[in-house]
């Protein structure tokens, strides 16, 4: 993107603070634990909520931030909700959907079923051979875990040196099943430039 994708605005807020909002809103939140440096932290100032908000220090790899965010969370919680910080249309109902998914399963995530034709490539990005789509979904967040159980799956990842692009591969290296909660409304990432413009529509439909 070339600057911080959390700052930009859309609809004249940051990325990050509508993603915190998000949680903010979920009735199944009980405190917000925001893994961030320090100047990403400025762009949640004004923010009014009855909820507890608090910043910790993230680490080298995702798995890192990860952690020092479940470190931060407090005592007496049994599930832990991780969410990247640029998906910032995940709707409050998603979200609460996904909580209530983990109570029963111990480990769901929000996810879309893959609907577009999948093609496997050679290292040269020539055509191979179709992919059947079928049971082929694109991962999303939140991914929410048993806290305890997240706690193990972070430990296994640091104790073997494994790198995981996710808390599902992380969870799912335990040979815990994960559940998958379909999502109902767009939840991108904010990637590219085309990102920012495709979430600023989505965003006047929604209004």
């Amino acid at each position: 993107m070339g600057f911080d994708k959390l700052s930009c605005a859309l609809g004249g807020t940051p990325v990050l603070r509508r993603t915190v909002d998000a949680f903010l809103k979920a009735t199944s939140i009980a405190e917000v634990v925001v893994v961030c440096p320090e100047e990403r932290w400025e762009l949640l100032e004004g923010v009014k909520t009855s909820k507890p908000l608090r910043r910790v220090e993230g680490g080298k790899d995702r798995q890192d931030s990860v952690a020092a965010g479940l470190r931060a969370v407090s005592e007496g919680f049994t599930h832990v909700a991780v969410h990247d910080g640029a998906r910032p249309l995940v709707s409050p109902s998603d979200i609460d959907r996904c909580m209530e998914a983990a109570d029963t399963f111990n480990a769901a995530t929000l996810a879309r079923r893959a609907t577009e034709t999948m093609k496997r490539s050679d290292e040269h990005d020539f055509c191979l051979e179709a992919v059947s789509r079928e049971n082929l979904w694109c991962m999303e967040t939140p991914q929410v875990f048993a806290k305890d159980l997240l706690i193990r799956a972070c430990r296994r990842v640091a104790a073997e040196g494994l790198v995981v692009t996710d808390e599902v591969s992380a969870v799912s290296s335990l040979g815990v099943p994960v559940k998958f909660v379909e999502s109902l409304s767009p939840n991108l990432k904010i990637t590219t430039p085309a990102d920012i413009e495709l979430a600023e529509a989505l965003l006047k439909i929604r209004s």
